[in-house]
């Protein structure tokens, strides 16, 4: 039997397909829908390690948790993890082949798209359903010819779609009649309805554009998703550099006729969060910069959430606010990245923050950024050559073709406390800092703690995702009386908490019809 396959795409980036289909997943889950989540080509740096070995978008793992099903490469057979403006590092079924620019990336395409059908057909034989994500918007013109990511992988399984758009940010009908205005005849008839994402206020005001909608597309309203406060979701993207926690909030469009308080809208956006240095003096205060190349941001999730930390992204070139805690994160281009990190002034401003007794945490990238030198001899980060580190911990890396991808558990060096995570490196690192682990993993030591105890570094991903290890770090941060919630099941309920909205906002039976759930209780 071939799974029903149905795609979720978006009037723009950020519109809420990544939300929507997780949504769909679970809710499908408590029909008792065997179901997987899909998508043919993501372009992410925060990404997730799967338990055959290879690597996939971050918001795919949490699709798969919303399917309850282990994350698989087959979820996400393309990704492209940008590395520079114009290249990236492409990895095919969870390992990466090289790094392309995009117009090489381009000619590449026709061998992607073998890579995207042929997991889908294994998705499509173990599966009754298929839940698929497309990618920025199909209609971009400039990207239609070879399109593997939205409606050119539509047309080649022949499955329908669902457009979903945010009125949040505005012009909520303009990108719904223009984006399907700007499909062609058959793409156009595949697109089975519209969902309006993020919607405050009155549903009675939009009932005429709803009704204009239907009458002049002909296509229907399958639902209006509220906008869910406190959703938590982890993110698909990178943060931009223009965001920080101390920029001011934007306020909702007018059409959603609302006057509630602007929150981070989802799993892509991390504005809003207040500076740190502001607020409860008896929070601890933590600050991550926004590297260029910034990658598995979602790390700093469980802080984020923290009712006890006063968390802050803070965009190079503005103000370095005081802190407790400084986190350096992961990169994509460790190398180009510590040039702009000392460009903007972090190099005096960290050790400043460690004359005064601050403490310092590098993760991955972090990690070889403090160490005395890094290494790139083959060129995978840009061109090659070596930098010098910020010579904080004594031990050099040395980056080398293979990656390890590895899901790891073990005990922090801080009160023996359990802690579990991912590894996604290529970065080898050697030295006598690393006779002090930070990590007792199950396969050996990892990282380093510096023999003053102020700076801890790992190539653990996830940190702060296990509450016993959380506890434990905050403590040696600062805070005596730590008490981290369980991230875990905050996540587990906010995948809940989207299902009873597609219970509650979306037309099910429509939904029913869509995924031909009928016939499958017939075939059962």
């Amino acid at each position: 039997m071939t799974a029903r396959t149905v795609m979720v795409q978006g009037t723009t980036s950020d519109a809420g397909k990544s939300t929507l289909v997780a949504a769909l997943c679970r809710w499908l889950v408590r029909q008792e829908v065997r179901v997987a989540p899909f998508k043919p080509q993501n372009m992410a740096l925060n990404s997730a390690v799967t338990g055959d070995g290879g690597e996939i978008g971050r918001a795919q793992a949490v699709q798969a948790q919303a399917a309850r099903l282990a994350p698989h490469t087959d979820m996400n057979p393309v990704l492209l993890k940008p590395n520079s403006d114009t290249g990236a590092q492409v990895i095919i079924h969870g390992h990466a082949i090289g790094n392309m620019e995009a117009l090489e990336y381009h000619a590449y395409k026709n061998t992607a798209r073998a890579a995207v059908l042929e997991s889908h057909r294994r998705l499509s034989a173990q599966y009754s359903v298929v839940v698929v994500e497309g990618a920025g918007s199909p209609a971009e013109i400039n990207l239609r010819a070879g399109d593997i990511a939205n409606m050119g992988f539509a047309e080649a399984v022949d499955c329908p779609v669902i457009l979903i758009a945010d009125i949040d940010r505005g012009g909520v009908f303009a990108h719904l009649v223009g984006t399907l205005a700007l499909l062609s005849a058959s793409e156009q008839a595949r697109v089975a309805g519209f969902v309006i994402n993020r919607f405050r206020g009155d549903l009675a005001l939009l009932q005429p554009g709803l009704d204009w909608l239907e009458q002049h597309t002909g296509k229907p309203v399958i639902g209006v998703l509220p906008y869910l406060r406190d959703l938590h979701l982890e993110a698909e993207d990178a943060v931009p550099s223009t965001l920080s926690a101390q920029q001011p909030s934007p306020q909702p469009s007018d059409e959603t006729s609302s006057h509630s308080t602007w929150l981070a809208k989802d799993a892509s956006q991390v504005a809003g969060y207040p500076a740190c240095g502001r607020g409860s003096t008896n929070k601890l205060r933590v600050i991550v910069p926004v590297l260029p190349h910034i990658s598995n941001h979602t790390d700093f999730d469980p802080l984020r959430l923290h009712p006890q930390i006063e968390f802050g992204f803070v965009a190079l070139g503005e103000t370095i606010p005081p802190a407790d805690l400084i986190i350096l994160p992961g990169s994509k281009s460790v190398r180009n990245d510590l040039d702009s990190l000392r460009e903007a002034g972090w190099e005096a401003s960290i050790q400043r923050h460690l004359r005064y007794g601050g403490k310092l945490i590098g993760i991955c990238g972090g990690l070889q950024m403090l160490g005395q030198s890094i290494h790139d001899p083959l060129g995978l980060e840009g061109e090659a050559g070596s930098s010098a580190g910020l010579g904080l911990l004594e031990l050099s890396t040395t980056l080398q073709a293979e990656k390890q991808l590895r899901n790891v558990r073990g005990t922090l060096t801080l009160e023996g406390a359990p802690v579990s995570g991912y590894e996604i490196h290529a970065g080898v690192s050697a030295g006598r800092a690393l006779q002090y682990p930070a990590v007792q993993l199950e396969h050996g030591a990892d990282g380093a703690i510096s023999s003053d105890r102020q700076i801890l570094a790992t190539y653990l991903h996830g940190l702060f995702e296990s509450c016993a290890a959380t506890d434990a770090l905050l403590r040696w941060a600062g805070l005596p009386e730590a008490a981290t919630p369980d991230y875990r099941a905050r996540r587990e309920a906010d995948l809940e908490r989207l299902a009873d909205a597609v219970e509650q906002y979306l037309d099910t039976a429509q939904l029913r019809e869509l995924f031909a759930l009928e016939a499958m209780s017939c075939a059962n």
